[in-house]
């Protein structure tokens, strides 16, 4: 049994439901974060905020005394910035993941949790369910720094013992993600039509998604807390391709029906086919996705609602 965690990017979007969900299961949990994009607010109570970066040997070091098990979620995470600012996408998700790979020997950690994207895969040909052997040659920068991380914690673990296990990502959605041009084709959607304008979909919309619910996510991170087989790498998803014009169409009709969505070119990098085959993480961690789309769309909408500004704007990040 693990006692105390340390989740690295806990006051984002992902890791503060992961640090609430570890709260609920008894563990202590502190949070390192430089609160680039994560908020303060986001922490939940009973948590430890540690101010620092991923990037910085001192600020990982001092963050991991007492700690037995380590989520690392801090990412820079956008595939369609990380063409351009390629540099800066592998400082951080690249060096950052590698920063803290140093600083574990000599710790009490025991394993390690990679958050890692279904970014890793090449393109597919359609939208069935793709499972974890399917090519992994990425095409983003975004991508590619993730799966060398993967790769890197993999080969770390074998050479010092301490366990890790990856889980690949499909598209995350769910309250408290932050307003951003380049993630989160849901939040986007939704903060346009709040602010009475038009979706704007890049390419024809039948470019098909698996979504995810954050809760879902953080639960598969606590089966794979939970589990005693080592080194291994799972899809996190639900099976479902959606498609983006579907999910302008449920916004709509929960915003503004009356708003019509435009198009534009679509951008490089991004995949067109992206859905995940479940099958091992439900074989081997018992994890099944619990949560529909329909189901909890609505609760991003109000979410976004209440976190607005007086006059429309978004609330700082």
């Amino acid at each position: 049994m693990h006692r105390r965690a340390l989740v690295t990017g806990g006051a984002g979007f992902i890791g503060s439901h992961l640090a609430e969900a570890l709260l609920s299961e008894g563990l202590e949990v502190r949070v390192l974060d430089n609160l680039s994009m994560g908020k303060r607010e986001n922490v939940p109570d009973g948590a430890e905020l540690v101010e620092g970066d991923v990037c910085s040997a001192d600020d990982v070091r001092g963050s991991l005394k007492g700690v037995d098990i380590v989520f690392h979620e801090a990412a820079r995470v956008s595939i369609r910035s990380s063409i351009k600012e390629f540099y800066d996408d592998a400082e951080t998700n690249l060096m950052g993941t590698l920063n803290v790979l140093k600083c574990l020997p000599g710790t009490d950690v025991r394993k390690l949790v990679y958050a890692s994207s279904m970014a890793v895969y090449a393109e597919a040909p359609s939208p069935e369910p793709i499972n974890e052997t399917y090519a992994t040659v990425p095409i983003s920068p975004y991508g590619i720094s993730k799966l060398a991380s993967e790769m890197y914690c993999m080969q770390f673990s074998r050479t010092t013992g301490i366990d890790c296990h990856a889980l690949r990502y499909f598209n995350t959605y769910g309250p408290r993600q932050t307003p951003s041009p380049y993630v989160g084709v849901i939040t986007i959607f939704t903060h346009r039509l709040l602010d009475g304008e038009a979706p704007v979909i890049f390419g024809d919309g039948e470019q098909k998604r698996d979504f995810v619910y954050v809760g879902d996510i953080a639960r598969a991170n606590l089966a794979a807390m939970r589990s005693d087989i080592a080194r291994r790498i799972f899809n996190v998803g639900t099976g479902i391709p959606t498609s983006v014009n579907q999910i302008a169409k449920l916004l709509r009709g929960e915003i503004a029906p009356d708003i019509e969505v435009r198009h534009a070119d679509e951008h490089p990098g991004e995949l067109r086919y992206s859905v995940a085959d479940v099958s091992r993480i439900t074989r081997e961690l018992g994890f099944r996705p619990s949560t529909r789309l329909e189901e909890r769309i609505g609760e991003v909408v109000e979410f976004c609602r209440s976190s607005r500004q007086p006059g429309g704007e978004s609330g700082g990040s």
